[in-house]
């Protein structure tokens, strides 16, 4: 079983920067795909970016060389540094995991587990 508890949310104007933490609770002998979604109101949940055990990372394009997924060693936290964010940027950002060595996908279906999400706003 893995758990998820994000933080790091909160407001901020265009153009400033903000850092999500994921403390990802799990068996230590496995290995998990680990990503960032993010769903705002009235929209679908879509995928922001994805990390693997081997730190190969891919992030979706709207946010490609602004924002960067990272993680530790031991994968029990999870990152997401986002710069030069946008009013578009405004939406609720949940952390995910699957139990997978690789990220095969950055679909929704794809992941089992789901932290709580925490809130990012940015004003125009």
């Amino acid at each position: 079983q893995v758990q998820l508890v994000e933080s790091g949310g909160g407001s901020v104007q265009t153009g400033g920067s903000l850092r999500l933490s994921c403390a990802v609770s799990h068996s230590s002998s496995s290995s998990y795909c680990l990503a960032w979604f993010r769903q705002a109101p009235g929209e679908e949940r879509e995928g922001v970016a994805m990390i693997d055990r081997f730190g190969r990372a891919v992030h979706t394009d709207s946010v490609r060389g602004r924002f960067t997924i990272s993680q530790d060693s031991t994968q029990k936290t999870l990152i997401l540094q986002m710069n030069r964010l946008k009013p578009d940027d405004s939406a609720m950002y949940y952390c995910a995991a699957r139990d997978a060595e690789y990220c095969y996908n950055l679909r929704t279906p794809s992941f089992a587990f789901w932290g709580q999400g925490t809130q990012v706003t940015v004003s125009s």
